[in-house]
């Protein structure tokens, strides 16, 4: 009996080990095409950058460890460019600034350094690029090839330039000038203040929005990750927010099971943290929703034993095929698992066709899964929100199961899907999709991620319609503080816009809004008019903002406040909208992003690299026209600036009114906007120069230099600037320091 347990222990053992390394090849992290890293060459070295762009990130131990050389050969790197003596780096950086390290040092370091920069492992990483919001396609779907980097002495040459760095910064740069550290706008958010609110004041209606700073990837498996104060439930809950919505990977949720011993591992950890989450924000009448994309496809190893679920194959992944029931009954038993060890929770959206490949028919590929082939596109998408309403209703039948439109039928017409969902869910449609707009003379229809343009559009309408007639209740997806158009400041201030799309939404019968994605959640003046006309749709536009002025100002500053509102408003619908414009021109860095000499051959990325990528930044757009639309765009903004520069405080710097903030956030849009033109033109003079005068050259970048002097000023003012949650900080003050660095070296070397 004891040889028969022992052989019984040594297979089961063989077994557990055989998954576990089966677990870990799925881990093997991308690289793409992996093509040449780009060289810096306003640097003197590639050491020279790493050094540059992680000092005031990363502790000088670990740079030195990285390097394989002392702490002091670090140093005197560091300050033969200037930098000065290495202060303490907060130790919540690691949590919360890896994406802006991984996006920094994805051309200076190959991954087996990128790992030992972060802290992590190959699966932590694989996790991070994979689920974090996209990261991987943010990133351009590829790795760029890098040598391991080493520490050398400087030579001559090298030394020469460091010196030449030092310069720059001594001339251009205050170091010493006050400071507010990278993410201080997280203690102003997160302190209670002394608001007179019930929990009961926004029970009507639902308006839910994304934590200002929520973590998206895994956020709730480290409880130092708080996106979720106190003070920031108050502030959201004055403004009518009651419900909050939070990014969940669902096999990081689900028990553990002997089908997927992947998955459920911290389950029990992350469900006890949620419960804490959703039991204080109930103190403020906020209810937790779930953002609900499943099931996540899984590399090719994953389906080594499991050929009976194999669904379509794209790129490095394959679909859990949700016409098996094995899959059908995984979503079902793993969300009824989340709500019953939850039952407080608000519900869940769901998305069906994104980005992510989940199901077969997501990315329309059904055609290649010899299941999903003989069913029809509508059924299968309307079936996997049948499965996930049944997994969540069985253990919560309160909760609200929200799907969202979002991809269906490639962002065209679903009435055919809309018809087949279950009776008990709700149904959401991005607003102002599919309105017609012509802009530079260019003709166009938006997509979503626009306040440029004021919805709702034809799409939405004809769901909602089709949706309401059937008795599910709607809900209008809208982006009232910010959107893609420029994420780069917690709230535009396009009050007009935001009051007229507001005021149509409130004549149009939605029953709710989902405020904002991942960017978007700052309490601001903005979600304040979307308050207001949901509570009073009868009030006009007039009345609203000039009320809100009044109370954001004095009675002394609202008029000039609210003629700068008219004029920003005016401006922002000259922003020469397309996909490609959204997501890949350079609006989001502005004045950080470097200037190249030469072509990269770089293609840009979603909102991740814009490189020097002319033709991916402007797609319908000429270039002679997206230049002149980004042109409009800022200098209209400039007139809104300077009706702004009459408020008394503004001339009198009245440090403790919210208006100068509020003129600064204004400002870095006109920066961002007016940079875009710059890098524009310069893309297009540096490819016709070939050996001309390069005059026109000239002036621009002595006009990047300007722009990012002024940015470093207000970002070190104000945290907020250059940050927005999925992509953590676009740029640091750093940053633009050295693009004043980039363009003095151009300027020295055209």
């Amino acid at each position: 009996m004891v040889q028969v347990m022992k052989r019984l222990f040594c297979l089961l053992s063989m077994v557990w080990l055989l998954q576990m390394t089966q677990v870990e090849a799925q881990y093997q992290l991308p690289v793409g095409t992996h093509p040449e890293a780009i060289e810096f060459d306003h640097f003197p070295s590639r050491m020279h950058t790493f050094i540059w762009r992680n000092w005031k990130l990363v502790p000088v131990a670990k740079l030195a460890k990285i390097l394989t050389c002392t702490e002091n050969k670090v140093a005197e790197i560091a300050q033969s460019m200037g930098l000065g003596v290495q202060q303490p780096i907060p130790s919540f950086y690691e949590n919360h600034l890896y994406i802006t390290l991984i996006r920094r040092n994805w051309h200076l370091l190959p991954y087996e350094q990128l790992l030992e920069l972060l802290d992590m492992d190959e699966r932590e990483l694989f996790m991070i690029l994979k689920e974090d919001d996209f990261l991987y396609y943010k990133l351009g779907s590829l790795k760029p090839r890098c040598e391991i980097l080493r520490y050398h002495v400087p030579d001559e040459q090298e030394i020469q330039r460091a010196a030449e760095i030092k310069g720059i910064i001594d001339l251009h740069f205050d170091q010493t000038a006050a400071e507010e550290p990278r993410f201080g706008f997280i203690d102003a958010l997160s302190k209670p203040g002394s608001i007179s609110y019930k929990a009961s004041d926004n029970a009507e209606g639902l308006r839910y929005i994304y934590s200002y700073f929520g973590v998206f990837g895994d956020p709730l498996m480290n409880p130092e990750l708080d996106p979720y104060p106190e003070g920031l439930l108050e502030k959201l809950a004055f403004q009518g927010i009651n419900g909050i919505w939070m990014h969940v990977v669902l096999s990081q949720l689900s028990p553990v099971t002997p089908e997927y011993p992947e998955f459920g591992e911290g389950s029990a950890d992350r469900l006890k943290r949620l419960k804490e989450i959703v039991k204080r924000a109930a103190k403020y009448g906020i209810e937790i929703y779930l953002y609900i994309n499943e099931p996540r496809a899984m590399p090719e190893n994953f389906f080594e034993q499991r050929k009976e679920i194999a669904g379509v194959l794209h790129g490095e992944f394959r679909t859990m095929c949700t016409s098996t029931p094995m899959v059908q009954n995984w979503i079902r038993n793993s969300l009824r698992h989340v709500f019953e060890e939850v039952p407080e929770l608000g519900g869940v959206f769901t998305i069906t066709a994104s980005e992510n490949l989940t199901n077969c028919a997501s990315y329309s590929l059904q055609q290649d899964c010899s299941r999903c082939s003989q069913r029809e596109y509508s059924e299968i998408l309307a079936e996997v929100n049948k499965v996930i309403a049944e997994g969540v209703h069985e253990a919560a039948p309160h909760a609200k199961v929200i799907v969202w439109d979002w991809g269906w039928n490639r962002h065209g017409d679903a009435t055919e899907t809309i018809e087949k969902l279950p009776a008990d869910v709700w149904f959401m449609s991005v607003s102002e999709w599919a309105l017609p707009i012509q802009r530079g003379g260019v003709d166009g229809q938006i997509g979503e991620y626009s306040i440029s343009a004021v919805g709702p559009g034809p799409r939405a309408t004809r769901h909602w319609k089709v949706a309401q007639d059937r008795g599910l209740p709607t809900v209008a997806k809208v982006q009232f503080n910010n959107t893609w158009e420029l994420s780069s400041v917690p709230w535009i201030p396009v009050l007009n816009l935001v009051a007229r799309h507001a005021k149509n939404l409130a004549m149009a019968g939605v029953d709710a809004y989902m405020l904002s994605w991942s960017l978007g959640g700052y309490p601001s003046p903005n979600l304040e008019v979307a308050k207001r006309f949901s509570a009073e749709p009868e009030l006009s536009i007039e009345e609203v903002l000039g009320e809100l002025a009044i109370e954001r100002y004095g009675s002394e500053n609202a008029a000039y406040a609210q003629r700068a509102w008219v004029l920003f408003s005016e401006a922002f619908e000259q922003f020469p909208y397309n996909g490609n414009v959204v997501y890949r021109a350079p609006q989001q860095y502005g004045p950080a992003n470097l200037l190249y000499g030469r072509p990269t051959g770089y293609k840009s990325t979603m909102v991740g690299f814009p490189y020097d990528d002319l033709e991916g930044w402007r797609g319908s757009y000429p270039p002679e026209v997206l230049l002149k639309q980004f042109h409009k765009l800022a200098e209209g903004w400039r007139m809104g600036l300077r009706e702004m520069e009459k408020m008394p405080d503004i001339r009198n710097q009245v440090l403790s009114s919210p208006t100068l903030l509020d003129y600064g956030i204004a400002k870095a849009v006109y920066l961002h906007f007016a940079s875009v033109a710059n890098q524009i033109e310069f893309v297009m003079q540096r490819d016709r120069i070939n050996g001309k005068d390069g005059r026109e050259v000239r002036g621009i970048l002595e006009s990047e230099i300007e722009m990012a002097k002024e940015l470093y000023r207000l970002t070190r003012l104000d945290s907020r600037i250059g940050f927005e949650a999925t992509n953590q900080y676009y740029y640091l003050p750093q940053d633009l320091m050295e693009k004043v660095i980039n363009c003095t070296y151009y300027l020295d070397n055209q």
